[in-house]
């Protein structure tokens, strides 16, 4: 079988409507989601000139390092490409012609059924299990999402560490949070600068830190963090990635609350033995609250952060928050995945039992086996949660 899929503006034999599975190719930077897209082929338009780009690629082959990545909701027909049960795949699109998206480009899902061929073909190698990029692109299919924060934290485990310019929050994301993140952004930049300091300036700064564009208007902040160039630069990446999984975390509560909603009021269709009845009356309740619990978690986690904010901001002392961003990374695996579990439930909820997908209800056995697969997927997030 031929183990890719091409997407063109013309659906014909073998070939996968562009429309349908991607929307727009071209303008996939522009409204992608950080935790579902990572677009290698707008980094490589952006900052193939950087040295940090060609000394650290995100995948050695050059034409790799130029993919899009996508974490993709299975349809119903495409589950049969994999051995195992899954209800998400980490997809593959490499473009035609990275200069020109519209010309489309071909796909293909980590681990799905002819990948290693793929592999040995794309590749032009013949020890797969060997090869840095296909070790990639396997650990990037084991995690929810592909925040740049969880992806870095992740690869960086297995000693894998690209460069800073592949794993940026996508521009879609920042206009999204720019309103939350100036605010918080604001104060701190006042008490490291002056109280003085307008609006208008402490905004632009904001910017400046959400972009990664750290000149040497931010050297008062470093000054004021007692930071070297390095551990400047990781810690506002640290910062970044606190800002995003903040405003994540008040997003996810509107849309926990929806599924919470949609569990308590939702009827599958069809008719339901005893043993069905039983398991969805005992699971909705038990589900519902470790949803709660999850979200709750979280919330507990990131108050790590705003305790060491506050003391900078409050009570002028820099101290905590420069320990914290620098040590703040290593929670990054417990918010990433927790975070992306949570947008899992809830992306896969409003695709597949939302307004929209009334008229195609879900028979009993369908339903149970989803909200078993959301319960599995909240263990990992229990894990975490230690705290009282």
């Amino acid at each position: 079988m031929n183990a890719f899929a091409v997407m063109d503006k013309t659906a014909g034999p073998g070939t996968t409507n562009f429309n349908r599975d991607v929307r727009s190719l071209a303008n996939l930077g522009d409204t992608a989601s950080t935790s579902r897209v990572l677009n290698l082929s707008q980094v490589y338009a952006t900052s193939a000139r950087e040295k940090d780009y060609q000394l650290k690629p995100f995948f050695r082959d050059s034409q790799l390092n130029k993919c899009i990545l996508v974490k993709h909701t299975l349809r119903s027909n495409e589950r049969e490409l994999f051995t195992r049960i899954r209800r998400t795949a980490t997809k593959i699109i490499l473009p035609f012609d990275v200069n020109d998206l519209k010309l489309g480009g071909r796909s293909i899902m980590v681990n799905q059924i002819g990948f290693e061929h793929f592999c040995r073909a794309y590749l032009n190698t013949d020890d797969v299990a060997s090869s840095n990029d296909v070790q990639v692109l396997k650990l990037l299919d084991q995690l929810p999402s592909l925040d740049p924060f969880l992806v870095r934290e992740h690869l960086a485990r297995h000693g894998n560490r690209p460069g800073a310019c592949y794993l940026k929050i996508s521009p879609y994301d920042i206009q999204r949070m720019i309103g939350f993140a100036n605010e918080e952004i604001e104060r701190l930049v006042r008490t490291a600068f002056s109280s003085s300091m307008s609006g208008g300036a402490a905004i632009k700064l904001a910017g400046k830190i959400l972009a990664n564009e750290l000149d040497k208007e931010l050297w008062p902040l470093k000054a004021t963090l007692r930071m070297s160039d390095d551990e400047f630069s990781d810690g506002i990446f640290s910062w970044r990635g606190f800002l995003y999984f903040k405003w994540r975390h008040i997003e996810l509560q509107e849309e926990m609350r929806r599924v919470l909603e949609g569990l308590a009021t939702y009827q599958p269709l069809g008719a339901c033995d005893e043993g069905m009845r039983e398991y969805l009356k005992e699971t909705r309740p038990r589900l519902a609250r470790s949803i709660v619990n999850a979200v709750a978690a979280v919330g507990r986690t990131l108050g790590v952060y705003d305790t060491a904010y506050h003391a900078l901001v409050d009570a002028s002392n820099p101290g905590p928050f420069r320990r914290f961003l620098l040590d703040g990374p290593s929670l990054f695996y417990e918010l990433g995945e927790s975070i992306g579990i949570l947008s899992h439930i809830g992306s896969f909820w409003s695709y597949r039992m939302g307004q929209q997908m009334l008229t195609q209800r879900l028979t009993p056995a369908e339903y149970g086996d989803i909200l078993m697969d959301f319960e599995d997927s909240l263990m990992a997030v229990a894990q975490y949660d230690t705290r009282t």
